[in-house]
């Protein structure tokens, strides 16, 4: 009788411990929805253009064609910072983006705290646009919720190349 008693107790005990963590992780996932849907709000506030997608369906930044990571490149009244993780030998063809922060994708999870600030505005760009994507998950996972990722990457940012159709300015 004893035996099935205490056996019964850790039963009852182990799925108390599972429905805690079960309970953590739940809260842990409103706190980071509620974060993200009050930096939407922000962005919103502030007049610039989010993405439908990045609220229906609560994606945590935005993805930027190569055109409008130009126009924010281009326009000198824009606040950002500029995230390089392109590889240690990978030389963009026209060159790196100036003033980029650089640290290559491999050692970003160990770098990151060297982004200073997590509310400017902060366009992730790759040699191709694959590892700006992690980047940013991985970003994301670090606090910083106002991200840009570059779609393409360098292979499609032709900074030659004058855009003739309209892109907001305001796309951060």
């Amino acid at each position: 009788m004893d035996l099935k008693f205490f056996q019964l107790l850790e039963l009852i005990n182990s799925r108390l411990t599972n429905i805690e963590k079960n309970i953590a992780r739940i809260d842990e996932k409103i706190d980071f929805s509620i974060q993200l849907q009050r930096n939407h709000l922000i962005r919103v506030k502030n007049g610039a253009m989010i993405d439908d997608h990045m609220i229906l369906m609560g994606a945590p930044y935005n993805d930027l064609s190569p055109q409008q990571a130009l126009s924010v490149l281009n326009n000198p009244d824009m606040d950002y910072t500029v995230l390089d993780i392109t590889a240690k030998g990978f030389k963009p063809q026209g060159g790196s983006l100036e003033g980029a922060i650089r640290i290559p994708y491999e050692d970003l999870d160990h770098r990151w705290a060297e982004i200073q600030s997590r509310t400017t505005p902060l366009l992730v760009i790759c040699e191709d646009g694959l590892k700006s994507i992690r980047a940013c998950e991985l970003l994301v996972k670090k606090g910083y919720l106002n991200l840009n990722n570059v779609s393409g990457g360098y292979r499609f940012l032709n900074r030659d190349q004058s855009d003739s159709s309209p892109t907001p300015s305001n796309s951060l």
